[in-house]
C-alpha cells in the first residue's frame, strides 16, 4: 500500500488512506506517536472525487492536515504537549497566507514580463523563467536556515522510510539509510509540475488584454492544481515509463534543496511512524 507523507518539526508524518501517524522526537529523547483516524472529503462525497476536481479539493485536505501535523509537533518540541490545537478557524488564515504566496509566485513574474514590455512566445517564455527562478530562490534561502535544515533533513528520513516500505525491504534503520531521500509523489514535485503545467496552459491561452490575461493567471490556479495532481498519481503508478520518468525528473531535482541527508535517530522516527501506519492498514 503506498503511503504519503510530511516532514514536521523533530518529527515525520505519515499518511494512509484512512489513518495519520505523528511521530515526534521529544527533548528527552522519547518518540513520542499520536495516531488520527482520517475520513476523506472524496470519500465521504463521491463527487468530489472525480479526477481533476479531486486535486482541488485534496490540495486543500493535505494543507490542513498538514498544518495540523506541523502544530501537533511545534507545541510537543516546545514541551507543551496540551498546546494551543489547530482548527479550522486557524487553518482559514494560514490558507489564505498560503493562496495569496501562491498568487504572488503566478501573478508578479507576469507584472514583470509585462513591464519588459514582450509578446508572444518570447512573453511566455521570459515568464516561465521568471517564475522559475523565483522558486529555485525562495527553496535556496529557506534551505540555508538552521531549523528549517532539519526539517529537510526528516523530510528526506520519511522519504527513505517509505522508499524502502514500497520495495519491501527490512526497516531496519541500517537497510532504510541506504535508500534514496528523492521520491517521485513529493509534494516538492507536485510543485515543479504546477510550474510546468501553468507554463503550457499560459502558453496556448489567447493573447487578450492586460486585465485578462492578468485575471487568468489568478482564476485558472485550481485548474492547474487539478491537472497537476492527476499527472503526479500517474508518475506513482508508472514511475518506470520513460515518459513519467522525463515527468518527474525535474521535481526530483529540486529535492536536493527541500531533503537532506537525515541523521540515524531521524531516520528511526520516520521508520516508527511507517511501521505504526502499517500496522493499521492491515
Amino acid at each position: 500500500m503506498a503511503f504519503g507523507g510530511q516532514a514536521l518539526i523533530e518529527g515525520v508524518m505519515i499518511r494512509s488512506r484512512n489513518h495519520m501517524v505523528m511521530c515526534v522526537r521529544k527533548p528527552d529523547n522519547e518518540i513520542l506517536t499520536n495516531v488520527e483516524e482520517i475520513n476523506s472529503i472524496t470519500e465521504r462525497h463521491k463527487p468530489l472525487g472525480v479526477p481533476f476536481l479531486r486535486g482541488i479539493v485534496l490540495m486543500f485536505e493535505n494543507l490542513y492536515l498538514g498544518l495540523k501535523g506541523i502544530v501537533f509537533s511545534a507545541n510537543i518540541f516546545a514541551e507543551d504537549e496540551e498546546g494551543e490545537e489547530f482548527g479550522y478557524k486557524e487553518f482559514a488564515v494560514v490558507a489564505a497566507g498560503v493562496i495569496g504566496l501562491l498568487a504572488f509566485f503566478f501573478v508578479a513574474p507576469f507584472l514583470l514580463t509585462e513591464w519588459l514590455n514582450l509578446n508572444g512566445v518570447a512573453f511566455n517564455v521570459v515568464e516561465a523563467l521568471i517564475r522559475l527562478s523565483f522558486f529555485i530562490a525562495y527553496l535556496a534561502i529557506i534551505s540555508s536556515w538552521g531549523e528549517v535544515r532539519r526539517v529537510f533533513q526528516y523530510h528526506g528520513a520519511e522519504h527513505k522510510a517509505i522508499n524502502a516500505h514500497e520495495a519491501g525491504s527490512s526497516l531496519e534503520v541500517e537497510d532504510v539509510k541506504n535508500y534514496s531521500r528523492l521520491h517521485p509523489r513529493c509534494g516538492t514535485s507536485f510543485l515543479v509540475i504546477v510550474l510546468i503545467v501553468s507554463i503550457v496552459l499560459f502558453s496556448v491561452m489567447p493573447d487578450l488584454s492586460f486585465a485578462v490575461r492578468l485575471s487568468y493567471r489568478i482564476l485558472l490556479i485550481p485548474v492547474i492544481a487539478g491537472i497537476s495532481y492527476e499527472l503526479l498519481r500517474l508518475s506513482g503508478r508508472y514511475r518506470d515509463s520513460v515518459v513519467m520518468k522525463i515527468i518527474t525528473l525535474p521535481g526530483l531535482g529540486f529535492q536536493l534543496l527541500t531533503t537532506k541527508e537525515p541523521t540515524e535517530d531521524m531516520i528511526e522516527v520516520a521508520v516508527k511512524a511507517v511501521q505504526e501506519v502499517n500496522k493499521l492498514s492491515h
